[in-house]
C-alpha cells in the first residue's frame, strides 16, 4: 500500500479567502495528496497576533472549506500553548501519519522570504519537504542564509521530491493562482465595501453575523 501523502498549509487566515482555498485544492491535485491540513495559527511567531480570535478564524476556515474533498480543517495550533511554531505542528503530523509518510509543508512566497529566520529552520526538513507555492511575477534574490538552507535540498520534480518522506525543497507553480489580499479584505469590510466573490459565501455570511473586522464589532 502506498504511503500517505499529506501537506500542511498554515496561516492566520485573517480572513480565509478564495486564494487560500483554491491554492489548497490545486496543491492537493498537483502533488497527488491524500489530504491538506489547513492549520490555523493561534499566535504567529513572526507577526502580530490577529485582532480576530483564533476561534473565529477557525470557524471561517471551516465554513469556507466545508465538505471540499481532501481539505482538513486543523485546530492543533489553537489547542497548543505558546507561539504557533511550524516545527511542532510538523512533529505532530509526523507522529500521526508515520515515519514513511510523504509530509509536505506548503508556504507562500512571502513566508518563504523569511524561512531562514524561522524557529530551527533546518529541523523543518527533518520532518517534511518544503514546497513554495509560486505566484506569477513574485521573484526575489534569496539571502545567503536562505540559499544555504534550500539549495542542497532542491528537487527538480515532484517525483524526485516524493521519492523520500522528507528533506526536499521544491518551487511549485499552480495552474490558477488567485491573488487576493487579506489586508485589503479587512479594509473593505471595515469601510462597508463588498467582499462578494473574494471569499466563499458562507465565510461572508459568518463575518456579517459575528460583526468581524468592523470597528466596535466582535473582531476588534
Amino acid at each position: 500500500m502506498a504511503e500517505p501523502r499529506v501537506a500542511m498549509l498554515g496561516g492566520t487566515f485573517d480572513p480565509v479567502h478564495i486564494g487560500h482555498l483554491r491554492s489548497a485544492v490545486e496543491l492537493c491535485e498537483a502533488l497527488a495528496l491524500d489530504r491538506v491540513h489547513l492549520v490555523v495559527n493561534r499566535q504567529p511567531p513572526h507577526r502580530a497576533t490577529p485582532g480576530v480570535s483564533a476561534r473565529d478564524r477557525l470557524a471561517m476556515v471551516a465554513a469556507g472549506a466545508s465538505d471540499t474533498p481532501g481539505l482538513v480543517v486543523d485546530d492543533r495550533e489553537i489547542e497548543r500553548d505558546g507561539p504557533s511554531y511550524s516545527l511542532a505542528t510538523l512533529e505532530s503530523l509526523r507522529a500521526e501519519y508515520g515515519e514513511e509518510a510523504r509530509l509536505v509543508m506548503a508556504i507562500g512566497m512571502d513566508a518563504f522570504r523569511h524561512l531562514a529566520e524561522w524557529y530551527r529552520p533546518e529541523a523543518l526538513f527533518e520532518q517534511a519537504h518544503v514546497v513554495v507555492i509560486e505566484r506569477p511575477g513574485a521573484s526575489f534574490t534569496p539571502s545567503a542564509a536562505l540559499a544555504a538552507l534550500i539549495e542542497p535540498r532542491r528537487c527538480d520534480s515532484i517525483e524526485s521530491l516524493m521519492a523520500k518522506p522528507h528533506g526536499g525543497f521544491l518551487h511549485l507553480p499552480l495552474p490558477n493562482p488567485i491573488k487576493v489580499s487579506a489586508t485589503e479584505l479587512r479594509e473593505r469590510i471595515d469601510s462597508g465595501r463588498s467582499i462578494r466573490f473574494l471569499v466563499p459565501e458562507a465565510v461572508e455570511r459568518l463575518i456579517v453575523q459575528r460583526g468581524l473586522y468592523r470597528h466596535g464589532g466582535a473582531g476588534r
